[in-house]
């Protein structure tokens, strides 16, 4: 078995683990500064809102020596000052946006635009986009992020309960903000792309979270029968328990993301697709921490407010403080037996269900049986 795969079988087993919960504080402040940085690059810089939301002309040229920066100049020239936007495509054409032109005043600008960078009008492809239309894509993108949280919560609630769909709810609007933030600071065009992006993240984040969630809801089965273990604790188990299959699926999903963000967008200079893999990217590693560092530990602090779980966490301070108080009276031997012999508890059976997979009673019990008959 490979160091990954034991890492994460002993994970599971709960022979080793990180205390994600007791340190939540931590990640909270951290997800904190981060949506901080986000909303503050989103307030001072905004969106760069691509043409198909601000209405202009896309003009796309053929093969031509002219870099991305002269011709960028050659189109605000052409245009009267018009922001223009440019981007250099597979073959050496160009694909030029220039913001706010209607019809009449495209046909000037690619007349002008061909006669500087010396290709025949014709061979010039024009297109206009209307900022009605736009607005209509951005009001059908709010729509399907309403009715999408809105059915989340409702299956959470259903499936789970209301505490882990309002945690989930949370992490999803922070992987959402963290997401927008970061197109805001990098500069990069919002294109419908990017709302396919948006959209499909959302799925990836709340993969990961049910996976958590799930193994939670199954450990905590009848936890206030037993007295080991509190609620976070039991949480703390299920972080750990998945902790290995979480990253190795944001890995997995992400290395093809790279692929399309850094190689396909960064070396063959294809324009949509940094629009989409930028947002998958982000979104993906957001929605990793977000189901790990702030959707569980949230759970974990919705669910210690019930009295049922107040009145559980006291009963094991107090059975620990108990056992702790007879382990220095009594003092275990050199080999780890107690001298007074095993103390019998009614609970046993029930603690199995959160409790450690591997206990020392389980590996001791057998010693010294014959394992078969004597020939």
């Amino acid at each position: 078995m490979s160091k990954l795969g034991n890492l994460g079988a002993r994970l599971y087993r709960g022979e080793v683990g990180y205390d994600f919960i007791g340190k939540r504080k931590i990640w909270y402040g951290i997800s904190i500064l981060i949506t901080v940085v986000a909303l503050a690059g989103l307030v001072v810089r905004g969106l760069n809102m691509g043409i198909e939301f601000s209405g202009g002309a896309v003009l796309t040229t053929p093969k031509t020596s002219v870099s991305s920066s002269e011709a960028q100049h050659l189109a605000e020239s052409a245009s009267g000052g018009q922001q223009a936007v440019v981007q250099k495509l597979g073959g050496g054409s160009l694909r030029i946006q220039i913001s706010g032109l209607d019809t009449k005043q495209a046909v000037p600008v690619q007349e002008k635009l061909a006669e500087d960078l010396k290709v025949p009008v014709k061979d010039i492809n024009t297109q206009l986009v209307g900022p009605s239309w736009g607005e209509e894509i951005a009001n059908k993108a709010w729509l399907g992020l309403g009715i999408f949280m809105v059915l989340v919560v409702i299956y959470l609630a259903i499936a789970f309960e209301w505490r882990m769909a309002l945690a989930a709810l949370i992490a999803l609007i922070h992987d959402l903000t963290i997401t927008v933030g970061v197109y805001a600071l990098v500069g990069f065009e919002v294109t419908p792309g990017t709302v396919i992006g948006l959209l499909t993240i959302l799925g990836y984040s709340l993969y990961d979270t049910v996976v958590v969630f799930d193994s939670l809801k199954e450990a905590s089965k009848d936890i206030t029968k037993q007295t080991r273990f509190t609620y976070s604790e039991v949480a703390n188990r299920s972080i750990n328990g998945t902790l290995v299959r979480s990253i190795n699926t944001t890995v997995v999903a992400l290395l093809p993301v790279a692929g399309l963000l850094f190689v396909g967008g960064g070396v063959l200079g294809a324009g949509m697709l940094n629009d989409i893999s930028l947002a998958l990217f982000v979104g993906l590693a957001a929605g990793a921490y977000s189901s790990i560092f702030i959707a569980t530990p949230l759970v974990a602090d919705l669910k210690n407010t019930e009295p049922q779980m107040k009145a559980l966490a006291k009963r094991v301070k107090a059975k620990r403080a108990s056992a702790a108080a007879k382990e220095a009276e009594h003092p275990r031997s050199q080999d780890g037996a107690d001298p007074d012999g095993p103390e019998p508890e009614g609970d046993e059976a029930a603690a199995g269900l959160v409790g450690p997979r591997t206990q020392p009673a389980a590996r001791n019990r057998g010693r010294g049986r014959p394992s078969g008959k004597r020939r």
